[in-house]
């Protein structure tokens, strides 16, 4: 038997007027995840339960079946094993933003948790003149992808409160600040790269082509080197990774499963998305499971751009799930999930707590008599089939027939 699990990020949401009503999952075309909804199981799974943060590190554990409350870690540790970046037991990892602070009415502001979706090749030489400039026995920073990037701090304190930059687009940033207080010196290593970033190259660069700077870092998402238990000791399965976002690629790490790098895969709206579905097909020849995680979505609900939103839906269900579900027929027992980690709305442009939408197809899973009306958060619900333990999702694709 082979299994893919495809996930669209971010893609839930709440009515919206504009689409008569409709969520932009339920409005956007979508012939390949309804089809798949109308020819198996269609539920509700709770990714994102009570007292956990609303991370798609933890939304993504949950699907790969691994219970968020028994799984101690933060998205940061897992994004420095995507980048080859080892952690010693007393090493906290912090993600990195590139952020555009600005001052309206003379408030420091939250204007831009990406800088503009700041291109690597950009990002990466602000990230070494930072390392170069401020690392040292204490700190050190490493490049990622766009406005994604690392910073470590040796023998540093994990127990610090910080907020996710997405959560505070266009809010004053000084009470979230005040908050990291009890660590002065991570907020003296901010104000000493806002210092550096003010007049740096780079910036000046974007300034003069009218797009934003990468004027401050913003850290987030600390933690320690977290442990999971290997997933093919977890489900017998042999697995693979396939996300251009290093988080997910970290949990592969941590996982034990094959991380598979995609060229053309940007992790926006970019991204290769015909390039994803050929390689998971590939992979699948060598592997039991592969995992498919599209990022465009989530860009677009913490953006708040609407038809963005729709047209990676669609991009995702053609370019992705299409492919994906022709090539499946090749091989002789097969079951495919379409799922997504949690809601990004676009009228909060955050994550949310709600279940979100799965549908299972394939070898052993009956359709539905009268199908279901398509792949979207109502057809979902009106199913009545609810996981309260949303990990526990993976062993209904792996077991549903038994």
């Amino acid at each position: 038997m082979k299994y893919i699990i495809l996930v669209g990020d971010g893609m839930g949401d709440y009515p919206i007027a504009e689409l008569g009503g409709k969520t932009p999952l339920a409005a956007a075309r979508t012939p390949h995840m309804d089809w798949i909804a109308d020819h198996g199981e269609l539920g509700l799974a709770q990714t994102l339960p009570e007292g956990c943060e609303t991370g798609s590190d933890t939304a993504n554990l949950s699907i790969l079946g691994y219970d968020p409350k028994s799984t101690l870690t933060r998205r940061a540790p897992l994004e420095a094993a995507s980048l080859g970046v080892h952690l010693s037991e007393t090493d906290v990892a912090f993600r990195c933003n590139l952020v555009t602070l600005s001052t309206p009415n003379g408030v420091l502001t939250m204007d831009d948790y990406s800088a503009g979706h700041i291109t690597t090749d950009e990002a990466r030489c602000i990230i070494e003149d930072l390392d170069r400039a401020l690392g040292d026995d204490t700190f050190r920073f490493y490049p990622g992808v766009s406005y994604r990037h690392l910073m470590v701090w040796h023998g540093g304190a994990a127990h610090t409160d910080t907020t996710p930059p997405h959560d505070i687009t266009g809010q004053a940033v000084g009470p979230y600040l005040d908050r990291m207080t009890s660590h002065g010196a991570l907020l003296q290593l901010m104000e000493g790269a806002s210092g550096i970033l003010k007049d740096h190259p780079i910036n000046k660069g974007r300034i003069e082509k009218g797009l934003k700077p990468a004027n401050h870092i913003w850290l987030w998402g600390q933690g320690y080197a977290p442990e999971l238990e290997a997933f093919k000791e977890k489900t017998g399965l042999k697995g693979a990774m396939i996300s251009a976002v290093d988080l997910l690629k970290g949990i592969g790490v941590y996982a034990g499963l094959e991380v598979i790098r995609v060229p053309g895969a940007t992790g926006y709206f970019d991204t290769d998305y015909e390039a994803k579905g050929a390689y998971a097909l590939s992979a699948l020849k060598g592997v039991d499971l592969v995992y498919v995680h599209v990022e465009a979505p989530d860009e677009a609900g913490h953006a708040g751009l609407l038809d963005k939103k729709i047209s990676a839906i669609e991009a995702f269900d053609a370019m992705v799930v299409g492919k994906v579900s022709d090539g499946m027929k090749g091989f002789s027992e097969f079951r495919i999930m379409v799922t997504t980690d949690h809601y990004t709305p676009i009228s909060v442009r955050t994550h949310t707590r709600e279940p979100v939408p799965f549908a299972i197809c394939g070898t052993g899973i009956p359709a539905p008599p009268h199908g279901s009306g398509g792949f979207s958060e109502e057809t979902a619900e009106s199913r009545g089939l609810f996981l309260a333990d949303g990990y526990k999702l993976i062993q209904r694709l792996i077991r549903l027939s038994k």
